[in-house]
């Protein structure tokens, strides 16, 4: 059994969603304990029980200590289980962050999975579920993992309401991804954004946007519209190289004028080009599992290290044969992953 510290690294729920993910694909047995001991609310929310249950239902596994609050957990995982899998992560809780531990667990499937998940799919401390297509799964899909999404209804803060599907089809190989510098930019897309608001919102922001990101390229905008349960905006954007891409966004709020909105998406998506990474920030710790899991060598930079990046790191190297070289240069950092490299 790998016993894991809920606690240590970044302390938050990546480290319960990926530790529950590995054991499922590994095999092996794993306990979390002093889970979410730095955080304000202790123990596991909804959204994390929501995680551990639909892998739990994927890996047709047993596990205890999966409610509210529960600062203990054992995952014991079995064998390839249920290739449909729909689930209510419930009210606004993030589908972004609940996918995160499927999509990886999904690897441990010989056919292709499909997932429903209900919830927010545009809230705060979560990727918006935009970067899934615009920028993970292309990504993925150099790596041999195929994915596509359907936004079938945008679910906001407080109410939720949003409602996703997923199909994501395993590779039996995983290939490795190098991306060392980034080659010449192609075009920098966006998608705007708004439901239950002004249609102007959406120009709005992606004016703003485009006025501050004029010197880089012509934004690509498409405007999404829509009504349904919940309220909300916000403006997501990748910049496409020819063998990469890199993504921003941002979120509005009550208050918040959209034009500040465009800004503050277009300004974060700046930082991370002049900043010399080839992967953004969430891209990065997202697609270390997969670096680790494939058939060779992979290598990235980022701008800066996060702790998510960090606690990633760790624990893929408790459960697997991988070691991790970290570079500090001029700009940035550079990060090679070896798969093997305890052998």
């Amino acid at each position: 059994m790998i016993e894991v510290d809920g606690s240590r690294g970044e302390g938050g729920g990546q480290i319960v969603r990926t530790s529950i993910a590995l054991a499922a694909l590994t095999g092996k047995e794993v306990k979390l304990s002093n889970i979410r001991e730095n955080r304000p609310t202790q123990g596991l929310s909804r959204q994390h029980c929501t995680a551990i249950q639909a892998v739990a239902a994927m890996n047709d596994s047993w596990v205890d200590g999966n409610v509210p609050g529960s600062r203990e957990l054992v995952f014991r995982p079995g064998f390839a289980g249920e290739g449909d899998v729909s689930l209510d992560v419930g009210s606004a809780g993030s589908i972004s962050l609940v996918l995160q531990a499927m999509l990886l667990c999904a690897q441990s499937h010989d056919s292709k999975v499909t997932m429903h998940i209900r919830g927010g799919t545009n809230v705060k401390w979560a990727p918006p579920i935009d970067f899934y297509p615009q920028v993970l799964f292309p990504l993925l899909s150099k790596m041999g993992i195929e994915a596509e999404m359907d936004i079938l209804s945008r679910g906001f803060y407080p109410q939720g309401q949003g409602h996703v599907r997923v199909t994501i089809e395993p590779a039996k190989t995983i290939k490795p991804l190098r991306i060392d510098e980034l080659e010449e930019m192609v075009e920098v897309n966006a998608v705007s954004y708004c439901q239950n608001l002004p249609p102007r919102i959406v120009d709005e922001m992606a004016w703003s946007c485009q006025e501050m990101l004029s010197d880089i390229a012509v934004l690509n905008v498409e405007r999404d519209i829509r009504q349904g349960g919940s309220t909300g905006a916000g403006i997501s954007l990748v910049a496409v190289h020819r063998n990469g891409m890199v993504g921003a966004s941002a979120l509005g709020s009550r208050g918040n004028p959209a034009r500040l909105v465009g800004e503050e998406a277009a300004k974060d998506l700046i930082v991370e080009l002049d900043g010399g990474g080839t992967l953004d920030v969430h891209a990065a710790d997202q697609l270390v599992p997969y670096m680790a899991l494939a058939d060779g060598g992979s290598v990235f930079r980022v701008w800066r290290i996060s702790k998510h990046l960090l606690s990633q790191m760790d624990l893929l190297e408790t459960f697997l044969d991988v070691k991790f070289h970290i570079s500090r240069l001029t700009k940035g950092y550079r990060i090679e992953v070896e798969p093997g490299g305890n052998e």
